[in-house]
């Protein structure tokens, strides 16, 4: 048997719901009647994956803006087809970034989210301060967002999932405050693929994964989706290689070796990991809004390349 063989044979299926996220979704719930609009982040790399499927009945009733954040390291015109989808199903849905993310945009669509409430209040002659829940999933970024909005470092924020273990309220002006809760994922991930794109970005805790294999599948993805620039990043000489073989001929083609010249894949797949995430193979979206994959199953002939456009918001 190889090794490849043995590393399938071994794959456990991935899960991560420690106490502290049963916990946070009491706090989310307890927080609701206090709020006017929810704002739901996920990531634009994968906005299936990273969307929960518990936060429709939680929130249900409330004001709802969909964002799609992380979007500068996401491809445009996939960003962008998300956001069609999304609005297609009668959702309010904006893409942000942080780079060119502007944060009068977001308050704006709060603002119209809120409309309704504020003019009730308005017509007591009471001026209302709108009050936000952000919420998403682990790592997919609430608290850099949050700290965007409002122009300062408050929320406290990581590279890591459960970084933010409490609720955080942010007052961005005297009549608009926000409330920043810990990532929340759901008790059961039955769909693997999303749960391995929601571990390629870093969603669930590294620790209770086999990192070799996670970089493996990582790897093999990259050589579908976006095979020049694996290649080139990683210097791999075998392009054909699978599994196993296939990380070790990134590690061979990086110089990531042990004495003997023996490759180092726990350095590897670390290091892919890590450059993945930081955005250094380029942009790159995982996953197809629907619409897409039914056009490219219409249009086989067309090809890869597309012409770069900004991010509609």
């Amino acid at each position: 048997m190889n090794d490849d063989v043995i590393l399938r044979a071994e794959e456990k299926k991935i899960n991560w719901y420690p106490g502290h996220m049963a916990r946070a979704k009491r706090l989310l719930t307890d927080q609701l009647s206090r709020v006017d609009v929810v704002v739901e982040l996920c990531d634009a790399r994968i906005p299936r994956a990273s969307r929960n499927p518990d936060l429709d009945a939680l929130v249900k009733g409330k004001k709802r803006l969909l964002v799609l954040g992380k979007a500068d390291l996401a491809e445009e015109g996939a960003t962008r087809a998300w956001l069609a989808y999304y609005r297609s199903q009668g959702l309010d849905a904006m893409s942000f970034d942080s780079v060119r993310g502007r944060p009068k945009d977001v308050v704006a669509r709060i603002e119209r989210a809120a409309s309704e409430a504020v003019a009730r209040m308005a017509a007591r002659g009471v001026k209302k301060t709108v009050r936000v829940m952000i919420v998403g999933v682990p790592n997919v970024g609430k608290s850099t967002f949050t700290n965007r909005i409002n122009g300062a470092s408050i929320a406290k924020t990581g590279d890591r999932p459960g970084v933010t273990r409490s609720n955080q309220w942010v007052r961005i002006t005297p009549y608009l405050e926000l409330l920043d809760t810990p990532g929340l994922l759901w008790p059961k991930i039955d769909d693997q693929q999303d749960a391995r794109a929601l571990a390629f970005v870093g969603t669930i805790n590294d620790q209770i994964m086999d990192q070799q294999m996670l970089a493996i599948r990582l790897l093999e993805l990259l050589m579908q989706i976006k095979r020049d620039a694996a290649i080139a990043r990683f210097k791999i000489k075998e392009p054909d290689a699978a599994g196993l073989a296939l990380l070790e001929s990134a590690c061979r083609g990086r110089g990531w070796l042990m004495p003997g010249g023996i490759a180092d894949t726990d350095r590897g797949a670390a290091v892919i990991l890590d450059e993945f995430r930081a955005g250094k193979l380029g942009r790159l979206t995982l996953q197809r809004a629907p619409e897409t994959e039914k056009k490219a199953e219409k249009k086989p002939e067309a090809g890869p390349e597309q012409k770069s456009e900004h991010n509609e918001e």
